[in-house]
């Protein structure tokens, strides 16, 4: 039996490579000749390099044109405090874990007479802050509560070894 089986794969083994051998490349030739006819065409230049110029982005000490405008008697409130300090004796909250970017308001409640704003973080908790609450990683102390958002005052280092300034952010009510 299975010297039958090799004796059939052999003869199907030489049928399939007899039917390759033919002569007849008539096609193919013509094909050539007819390729090797046409006149030769002409390569395009190498198109010539252009140097990147790498843009110097100067505007990175202005105010975002998406944050709220300031006051300028805010400004100058602000500025006239020399002696500014976060105080890291005191005991953290919740919201200051994560970065101020990643933090959204989410709506607002009144309850017992207080207003109160909802704030999601990255994790998808929703938390429950009013004005005096700190968030973010920035010491951002929360300074006023509308509708539409959430004004914070972040105390962050001014690059000198014991120099802190106070930087105005908001965070807008998601959906607006």
């Amino acid at each position: 039996m299975l010297k039958r089986a090799r004796l059939v794969a052999a003869f199907a083994l030489a049928l399939a490579l007899g039917a390759c051998g033919g002569k007849d490349f008539s096609d193919l030739d013509q094909f050539m000749a007819e390729k090797k006819a046409r006149p030769g065409g002409v390569i395009a230049p190498i198109p010539t390099f252009k140097a990147y110029e790498p843009f110097a982005y100067s505007a990175t000490r202005m105010r975002s044109p998406f944050d709220r405008p300031i006051a300028v008697r805010d400004i100058a409130r602000l500025a006239g405090k020399n002696a500014i300090k976060p105080d890291m004796e005191r005991p953290k909250e919740f919201l200051e874990q994560f970065t101020f970017d990643s933090l959204s308001m989410v709506g607002t409640l009144a309850r017992g007479g207080r207003e109160w704003a909802l704030v999601r973080d990255p994790d998808g908790g929703i938390h429950r802050v009013t004005e005096g609450n700190f968030l973010g990683r920035d010491h951002g102390r929360i300074v006023e509560l509308t509708d539409t958002y959430l004004a914070v005052v972040e105390i962050v280092s001014d690059g000198t070894s014991d120099g802190w300034v106070e930087r105005p952010r908001t965070i807008e009510l998601s959906g607006l």
